[in-house]
């Protein structure tokens, strides 16, 4: 059977079950106004390479007036993702076809979003002229562009540690190994090679920690981060060189904290970067700063900047939500440089305000936060550090909460239904974030038996263990499995902390 269709890229396993909220078209548009860019609205999206699906799955249940399209040449993984859209009521229309095939279909819409998320390293420069002329052709004027990539200088130290990865499988591996196997014998080969300490591991003494932190790492993530044929870590100009063809510019990190450079550079290091007036070269230097390995990106058909009154009155309309119980809020954040306190005198006011878990107009929290003399300022650098550390997310705006709630409903539930067996999807949709939210296998049984009529933590807690006990399983706890009515105990714990923190949070979001 031939496998051209698979253009080099790992098939042997499918890929993890990734949820990844910079592929929210609805989210991009706080980053980018807090970024001084103006930001559409969005009524069409796209995903190329969607992988498992999860993500799209998830948005279009959440997001009835986005229209979504997208394909992953997996079959498997474009069955499933085609599954969970069905099972949700939702009607995305998503395909099975290359990169050339999808992108010169006939039948597409222009669109205001399209997502690139974990393909541009791993596929040949072929693919990457047909997805720059897709963007080109496919992209309306003033549309967004999500694109992440692996980046250098970050990759620097690593990328002979991936080369020697590649080059054991290809001439080493068995077949009939498989890729997982062959994975192993990789690693396995590469240490015992730098226990030698060949002079490349002392001209990179990071190289060492590096390999021992990748061996850490789930497999099948490893399989295709590291044994595709095509592996291409890009500079931001090469990158830029590539978009410019499609009339794109940057318009500004997805990772809000990458946008602060206070929380990256030293002092020294903004006032040399606040010296070059080219902005490419800035983005460069950057990199360098915080030694870069991975960028998330958006990126604009005609940037147009917003600021001043203009900008600021585009922000206070702008609606947001906690997404965190008041318990858990972070009292410090981390950056390239490390850990920042966040200011009480700033946060804490803004908690009060966001702590309802209702969704408020920045406009609002702005009001509110003036009477602790909170400037404007402040505020704007406040919701991008809460925006980056996930305590808020934007929400959806003027959509069908009913129609997104009767899919979502039905995409959880389906999501749950599986935890009960196979615990490997994290995550669930939310209506008024029109997004995912984090919801291991535990929180999702607790959710299924409250969903089930099941009132108190300790029925929440007895019907995960009836699960557990009938697939022989057992609750790991500090890497030793618990005996017995130790598993129950530890549950009634976790549903007592799910009740009480996490569950208000959902409530409030919808699910």
């Amino acid at each position: 059977m031939s496998t051209e269709w698979t253009a080099g890229y790992v098939t042997d396993v499918n890929y993890t079950f990734g949820y990844y909220a910079e592929l929210n078209p609805i989210r991009c548009r706080l980053p980018l106004l807090l970024a001084g860019r103006h930001a559409p609205r969005i009524q069409s999206a796209c995903e190329l390479g969607f992988g498992q699906g999860l993500s799209v799955s998830i948005h279009a249940a959440a997001q009835p007036g986005v229209d979504w399209y997208g394909t992953d040449f997996n079959p498997a993984q474009a069955a499933f993702a085609t599954d969970m859209v069905r099972l949700s009521g939702a009607t995305a229309k998503l395909y099975d076809e290359a990169f050339s095939e999808f992108c010169n279909r006939s039948d597409l819409p222009d669109f205001d979003f399209i997502g690139l998320h974990g393909i541009w390293t791993w596929i040949s420069d072929a693919n990457r002229s047909v997805l720059v002329d897709f963007v080109r052709r496919k992209l309306r004027p003033g549309g967004v562009l999500y694109i992440s990539y692996n980046t250098m200088p970050g990759w620097a130290t690593a990328a002979p540690l991936r080369h020697l990865m590649k080059r054991h499988a290809d001439v080493m591996g068995a077949p009939g190994q498989g890729i997982i196997g062959q994975t192993d014998a990789s690693l396995d080969f590469v240490d015992r090679f730098l226990a030698l300490e060949p002079a490349y591991a002392k001209a990179n003494p990071s190289a060492a920690p590096r390999l021992a932190q990748i061996k850490g790492q789930d497999r099948k993530y490893l399989a295709h981060e590291y044994m595709n044929r095509d592996w291409h870590p890009m500079y931001f100009a090469d990158l830029e060189r590539w978009l410019g063809e499609a009339k794109l510019g940057f318009a500004s990190s997805a990772f809000t904290l990458d946008n602060l450079p206070e929380l990256n550079m030293t002092a020294e290091q903004v006032a040399f970067l606040g010296s070059i007036s080219d902005g490419s070269l800035r983005e460069t230097i950057r990199d360098y700063c915080m030694n870069q390995q991975f960028r998330r990106d958006y990126w604009i058909r005609g940037v147009r900047p917003i600021a001043g009154q203009e900008q600021a009155s585009a922000l206070l309309d702008e609606q947001v939500v906690m997404t965190m119980a008041r318990e858990n809020l972070p009292t410090k954040v981390r950056g390239a440089l490390g850990e920042a306190a966040l200011i009480d005198a700033i946060y804490q006011p803004i908690y009060e305000v966001l702590q309802d878990q209702k969704a408020h107009t920045i406009g609002d929290i702005h009001a509110r936060v003036a009477r602790n003399n909170i400037s404007f300022a402040q505020l704007v650098s406040a919701l991008t550090i809460l925006l980056g550390v996930n305590v808020i997310h934007p929400v959806a705006p003027n959509q069908d909460q009913a129609k997104a709630k009767t899919r979502t409903l039905a995409l959880n539930k389906a999501i749950a239904t599986r935890s009960l067996a196979a615990p490997d999807i994290g995550n669930f949709a939310s209506p008024v974030i029109g997004g995912g939210v984090a919801a291991n296998r535990f929180q999702q049984m607790f959710w299924l038996a409250k969903q089930g009529g099941r009132k108190t933590p300790d029925d929440w807690a007895q019907y995960a263990w009836s699960v557990l006990q009938a697939q022989g399983q057992a609750l790991i706890v500090e890497g030793a499995a618990l005996q017995g009515d130790a598993n129950l105990v530890e549950l009634k714990r976790q549903a007592e902390q799910w009740g009480e923190k996490v569950a208000p949070v959902w409530s409030a979001l919808g699910i």
